[in-house]
């Protein structure tokens, strides 16, 4: 490219006594770009830091790959618990009892997940231990019946710390009145917060011991929890567990027990970033009408260029340097402006939710009541290269209708 294609395509973008209007529609332009790149790098953030939060708070609260058997009763238990601790991938494993229930306090009655779970292996596995906000999980004994709730368990049942529940489990016995639920009274000795509503609301955790005698399952338990030295390698970790077990044993892995949630996202994710680029094509019309109007305005001066020798490659090279100026500050200023905002989402949001007095994310509606950021400079960079591709492309028919002008023509009238 010549030195004066590039000097003349950068004074066209700038503002003229009688083109203002040029300028204005080349600004407009520049916004467009500009917002759509921005809005393109924060909810692409948001949505990443979205899974990387509730997949933390998930992993946090729940075992990374666990061992199950047919009917949820698992004999023998101890054989598997060996086999899982020698796999070389596997960090720590402890067993566990699972089961469904009710909590009545006072007249008020709760439908739980009540996990028995061994204190001390329980540390190594889940982050359960750091997230007790109350009491602790060394206060489950076997042989006491102590219970640690959720949060928002214990503010719905209405109980504090050293309360005494009820705790409802369906295995029960036959009596002459017909089948008897099983009734326990389980003393609260701890209160955790996860931060997430299904876990938070509907969590209970006693002592293994105790959850084998409420739910009648003498030695056995209801599986195996584990965690790994890498949570990416969950599945194939589970693959090739479930080689060394017979058919009626089970290893699932997180990405198995959440692939609903996790692929929805990962769609959704796709989606956003095809719709929110509309945004970016729109602007790039803008680019389009912009150039269409600058080479109507500049006939003459086309005219003009094409008799002192410019040839058509020349004349089309001036005015791609114009759209490509326009599309090049659209889509830096909206990479800054994207990569500032997704960088303090945590200070602007909680700002304007003081402002206007609303809370957009209810942790009663959603998994969590933040809105987390995470920002992935390779997305930034991909969202800047199709932005500027898409304004690069924008240019090429205005410039090659300029090009196309032809002296006589254009300066019949002139």
């Amino acid at each position: 490219m010549q030195p004066y294609e590039l000097f003349i395509g950068l004074r066209y973008t700038r503002a003229k006594r009688r083109n203002h209007f040029i300028s204005f529609i080349s600004l407009i332009s520049m916004l467009g770009m500009a917002l759509g790149v921005m809005a393109l790098i924060v909810v692409l953030s948001v949505m990443n830091g979205f899974q990387k939060e509730i997949r933390a708070r998930m992993l946090g609260a729940s075992p990374q790959l666990e061992v199950v058997a047919d009917g949820g009763r698992m004999e023998n238990w101890q054989n598997i618990l060996e086999k899982v601790e020698r796999a070389p991938d596997v960090k720590a494993a402890a067993p566990y009892v699972s089961g469904q229930g009710m909590l009545s306090f006072g007249q008020s009655v709760q439908g739980v997940m009540v996990r028995g779970i061994a204190p001390e292996r329980e540390t190594a596995i889940t982050e359960l231990a750091s997230k007790v906000k109350e009491g602790s999980l060394s206060n489950l004994r076997p042989g006491e019946f102590g219970i640690v709730l959720g949060s928002d368990l214990a503010r719905a049942l209405g109980v504090r710390m050293n309360d005494k529940v009820m705790l409802i489990a369906p295995q029960g016995s036959i009596t002459p009145a017909g089948m008897m639920p099983r009734l326990k009274q389980f003393r609260v000795v701890g209160i955790f917060e996860i931060g997430m509503a299904p876990y938070d609301n509907s969590l209970a955790l006693i002592d293994i011991f105790d959850a084998q005698k409420l739910f009648q399952l003498g030695d056995a338990v209801t599986g195996i929890s584990t965690k790994l030295k890498d949570v990416d390698n969950a599945p194939y970790v589970a693959s090739e567990l479930q080689r060394q077990f017979p058919p009626d044993i089970y290893a699932n892995d997180w990405t198995h027990a959440n692939s609903n949630y996790f692929s929805a996202v990962k769609m959704e994710k796709k989606m956003m970033f095809i719709i929110l680029s509309l945004i970016v094509a729109v602007a790039a019309f803008n680019i389009v009408s912009t150039l269409v109007m600058a080479v109507t305005d500049k006939q003459a001066d086309i005219a003009i260029l094409r008799t002192l020798g410019a040839s058509p490659a020349s004349i089309m090279k001036i005015f791609i340097v114009q759209g490509v100026v326009i599309g090049l500050i659209g889509t830096l200023a909206g990479s800054v402006s994207g990569i500032l905002l997704a960088l303090n989402l945590d200070v602007v949001v909680p700002f304007i939710e003081h402002l206007f007095g609303v809370q957009f994310l209810s942790k009663d509606v959603y998994y969590i009541s933040e809105l987390p950021s995470d920002l992935r400079y390779h997305e930034v960079l991909l969202v800047s290269g199709i932005s500027f591709l898409i304004s690069l492309i924008a240019t090429i028919y205005p410039s090659y209708r300029a090009s196309q002008t032809q002296p006589a023509e254009a300066l019949r009238y002139e």
